[in-house]
């Protein structure tokens, strides 16, 4: 469905991410310290996402960082990728790249890319870039900047394309964010920059995620007030409570619930990890999910393509790139067609 304008922000909105696509960005690895026993395999892993969206016709740019690195994943994508040599910290675009919100002017409608302040997920994770990638991709883009003082994450939120969206209390209200802001304060800087009318919020994020709890590893929309959300099928599952503080939420609020297997107990050297299917990257013409080796996965995959009917869903190896902190929408940020 389209993007419905919100006139209480003169018309600018995100568009939610089902919306054409003019193409999509994605982070490749290169820093091999921070894949530490992952290194090769992570870089594999994004490859294949690149080429699989690709490969259906849309435009992918694989952002590289120097020679070396754009020689090795020239070695492992096809022609049909475009490699873009940037200077970025990590590979996580979601959460540093521009995002990008259709807004009304006079004569017309036209793109623009919104840019918050950025401090490395609440001081953990500095790294140079990170904080200038944003606006580096949105001018190259040709497109106007508006920055804003908040500290934020494009992660953290997510949206269905009429001014409603989603996020979770753990990451937004996190005072290593904004600990000057109410959530008063920080519903109306959402308002201002990505034309959301409304946000539900939901309590923690997953156990263990790096985000401090973003919401895009929780809960995601695949339709206008629709909402997929894992269940926990196993009785070890560490997100059992999460899940249903969440659905509880969800329900409260008027949403409808679309509920998805959860992988269940992922670890790493004892670790428990943030395993979710729903970090699922929307394209034009397909979903690349997640999957992590899980007896759910070819489960979790088939619950997801019953939700895109429209699109060819593919479950994708991300157990690497989960050891770096994110997933494949964690990794990728979408350009819209205007």
């Amino acid at each position: 469905m389209e993007t419905v304008a919100n006139p209480i922000n003169g018309g600018l909105l995100m568009p939610a991410e089902w919306a054409p696509q003019r193409a999509l960005w994605i982070g490749f690895p290169h820093l091999a310290e921070e894949w530490p026993g992952v290194f090769t395999r992570a870089q594999e892993q994004i490859a294949a996402f690149a080429n699989t969206v690709a490969e259906t016709g849309q435009e992918v740019r694989l952002l590289v960082r120097g020679e070396a690195n754009e020689t090795r994943a020239r070695a492992l994508v096809s022609t049909k990728v475009t490699l873009e040599r940037r200077i970025y910290g990590d590979i996580w675009l979601r959460d540093t790249g521009p995002l990008i919100v259709r807004e009304g002017i006079e004569g017309g409608d036209r793109l623009a890319a919104q840019v918050f302040a950025f401090n490395g997920w609440g001081d953990k994770y500095r790294m140079p870039g990170d904080e200038t990638i944003g606006a580096d991709l949105a001018w190259a883009e040709g497109l106007p900047v508006t920055t804003s003082a908040m500290v934020f994450e494009g992660g953290a939120v997510d949206g269905d394309g009429t001014g409603l969206a989603i996020a979770t209390e753990e990451c937004l209200l996190n005072p290593n964010r904004n600990p000057g802001l109410s959530r008063a304060a920080i519903e109306a800087e959402l308002t201002r920059m990505l034309g959301f009318e409304r946000v539900v919020w939901l309590g923690c994020g997953l156990m263990n995620d790096h985000t401090d709890g973003h919401v895009d590893n929780l809960a995601r929309f695949v339709a206008q007030g629709t909402v997929a959300l894992p269940e926990a099928i196993d009785d070890d599952d560490p997100n059992a409570a999460i899940y249903a503080d969440a659905a509880d939420r969800l329900c409260a609020a008027g949403l409808t619930l679309a509920r998805i297997p959860s992988p269940g107990r992922i670890e790493r050297d004892g670790r428990v990890e943030p395993a979710s299917y729903v970090n699922f990257a929307i394209a034009n013409a397909c979903v690349i999910v997640p999957t992590f080796g899980s007896p759910h996965d070819d489960a979790g995959v088939a619950a997801i393509a019953d939700l895109f009917p429209g699109r060819e869903v593919v479950g994708l190896p991300a157990d690497a790139v989960l050891a770096g902190g994110g997933g494949f929408h964690c990794a990728s940020q979408q350009l819209p067609v205007l």
